[in-house]
Parts: C-alpha cells; sequence; structure tokens
C-alpha cells in the first residue's frame, strides 16, 4: 500500500487539537492499514519521528431524521493516534 493511500486526513476535533499540545496527532486512516504502515506513512510524509501508534476502529452509526422515518448508516472507520518524538511537531497541522 502506497503512503499516500495510508492516512486519508487529519482529524480535526477539539479534543485532537488539546492532544497536539502532548504532541499527539489523530488522523484518519485507510481501514486495512496497521500500526507500522501509519509510523512510516507519518514519517516520510511530515518529515518527523515517531513514537508510538495506537489504532481504533470506530464503528458505524445510525443517524435518524426528524418527521418521515429516515434512517441512514455513517461507514466504518479507523482512526489513528500518533505520538511523535519528544520536542517535534507537524508544522503543516499547526496552522
Amino acid at each position: 500500500m502506497d503512503i499516500y493511500e495510508v492516512i486519508v486526513r487529519p482529524l480535526e476535533t477539539e479534543k485532537a487539537y488539546l492532544q497536539r499540545e502532548q504532541g499527539q496527532y489523530v488522523f484518519i486512516v485507510n481501514r486495512k492499514a496497521n500500526k507500522i504502515q501509519v509510523s512510516q506513512a507519518v514519517e516520510e510524509i511530515y518529515n518527523v519521528t515517531v513514537a508510538s501508534v495506537n489504532v481504533m476502529n470506530m464503528p458505524a452509526k445510525i443517524n435518524h431524521a426528524r418527521g418521515r422515518r429516515q434512517v441512514t448508516r455513517r461507514a466504518v472507520w479507523k482512526k489513528a493516534i500518533v505520538t511523535l518524538a519528544p520536542g517535534e511537531s507537524i508544522e503543516a497541522l499547526e496552522a
């Protein structure tokens, strides 16, 4: 798998922004990617040293619409929390 297929995009939530102060960055990654592939992709794309990677499979969620009985289902996705070596940061995501 190509390194640009491993990382889909950075996750931008309030909790993800708070984790950046501790040197942790959150990404949405390909569902077939493992920890080693995520680590190599972040190191090559952002030119940083990765200390550890935690990966989670996020479950599908069901949305109910008001009024008419419309039910939609969000897809399953994978989240990776990448911890960088002390003193390092990703400048492209800090802005």
